[in-house]
């Protein structure tokens, strides 16, 4: 049985070293304290991946001063987009300590089944993408009852539905193998071309700031309405503007070539209205309880089969979004789509961003950072005229890395904790 002394002692504890932690935070030097305290105790955040994107900037602009042009950079956000938009659903289903091996095939049907539909059946472009994420959905939700109702691994079924939505994906698209396109559509436009006006994207860039700006503002007032220790203002202004003048002069140099991508835009936008569900609404808070202790979440009344399902479903949606962008990048459906390293990029990118495997831990944009460090890796390897071989080694490797920085930091948490 568990001591009641022991019990009041260690939450006593947890309770000093919380006050600690906010009064630490209550000015700019005593965020930083905050920020090393955090780092010490295992809470990396996205600091690994962040380091280790400017050592690879750093590297290949060393080897090929092309690799930082705006020209360039453009190109990579184009390409950010399409795996980036898949690897934000991997981030729902590593929330809650699942897998989904299937999220290749099903951008690539997707990018089938809109084809069929707009090509060769004649329907409307937005209906036919309607259609395509609403088929994921269902695949998403067939693995769900799965799950829930028969207690099949995710690992299995997922890789079960790999295969046979792989085979839909052959058999919708025919002898001829693939369905161009037409090109100068909007669609294609909007994945190969479409920017964003320039005054527009100094704007956009300007809104993640004045939203830090505003919501810190609030959380200082309810913290000091309820008589609770809160951040300095200062701390909250210097963390928002330091943010915009970074946007701002990435929009600034972007603008110099082609501009910001709308494509990227949605990927971004995406990312932070997932933020937003998984950060400020109950449902995101349940994701992160059911991936910690899945028995402590049902006790503490929180629909687990439920939260499940939308893991799932959403992964699936997500997948064939970004098989639907990948099409309008490609200009294209083919057999050839959703093959190859999708999985790999898509799941990697989660992992290498912060999403922690283990379940309960991680965040929108890990699925943001980790996607533009395989995708510069990639694009800095090919303007270097080097083997495939070698970008598949040194993503695997990466890949590697932040596993074991996960595990390590966890471990970290855990004697943190007991300490």
């Amino acid at each position: 049985m568990t001591d009641p002394a022991k019990t009041n002692a260690t939450a006593t504890i947890m309770l000093d070293r919380s006050d600690v932690r906010v009064k630490h935070e209550t000015g700019v030097g005593g965020a930083v304290r905050a920020f090393v305290d955090r780092v010490r105790s295992g809470d990396l955040g996205s600091l690994p991946v962040v380091v280790g994107l400017i050592i690879i900037w750093t590297v290949f602009a060393s080897l090929n001063p092309i690799f930082l042009s705006s020209n360039n950079l453009v190109n990579l956000l184009f390409d950010c987009s399409t795996v980036g938009v898949i690897a934000l659903g991997i981030v729902c289903v590593l929330m809650v300590g699942e897998i989904d091996l299937s999220v290749g095939s099903i951008s690539g049907f997707a990018s089938a089944v809109v084809g069929t539909l707009w090509v060769n059946q004649g329907w409307p472009v937005v209906l036919a993408i309607l259609a395509a994420v609403a088929v994921g959905g269902l695949i998403g939700s067939i693995y769900a009852l799965l799950f829930n109702r028969l207690g099949m691994p995710s690992f299995v079924s997922t890789l079960s539905g790999l295969l046979a939505v792989l085979g839909m994906q052959l058999y919708i698209l025919g002898s001829t193998g693939s369905i161009n396109l037409p090109y100068g559509s909007a669609m294609v436009n909007f994945g190969q071309m479409l920017v964003m006006p320039r005054p527009l994207a100094h704007i956009v860039a300007a809104l993640p700031g004045i939203i830090i700006l505003l919501t810190g503002i609030r959380t200082i007032a309810h913290r000091k309405g309820a008589n609770l220790s809160a951040p300095s203002l200062g701390s909250v202004v210097v963390r928002a503007a330091a943010i915009t003048i970074v946007l701002e002069l990435i929009v600034l140099y972007l603008n110099q070539d082609r501009g910001v991508p709308w494509m990227f835009g949605l990927f971004v936008g995406l990312v932070m209205l997932m933020n937003y569900a998984l950060t400020r609404t109950q449902w995101g808070r349940s994701m992160t309880a059911v991936g910690g202790n899945r028995e402590a979440a049902r006790r503490a009344g929180i629909n687990v089969k439920g939260i499940y399902t939308s893991a799932f479903v959403l992964c699936s949606m997500l997948a064939a979004l970004g098989g639907v962008l990948a099409a309008s990048r490609l200009a294209s459906a083919s057999q050839q789509a959703g093959t190859g390293d999708v999985n790999l990029n898509a799941i990697a990118a989660a992992v290498i961003g912060g999403t922690s495997l283990f379940g309960g831990r991680g965040n929108a944009y890990s699925a943001l950072l980790g996607i533009i460090v395989i995708q510069s890796i990639a694009n800095g390897l090919t303007l270097l005229d080097l083997s495939s071989s070698l970008r598949y080694m040194i993503t695997g490797a990466v890949l590697a890395i932040a596993v074991i920085v996960d595990s390590l930091a966890r471990r970290s948490r855990v004697s943190h904790g007991r300490a």
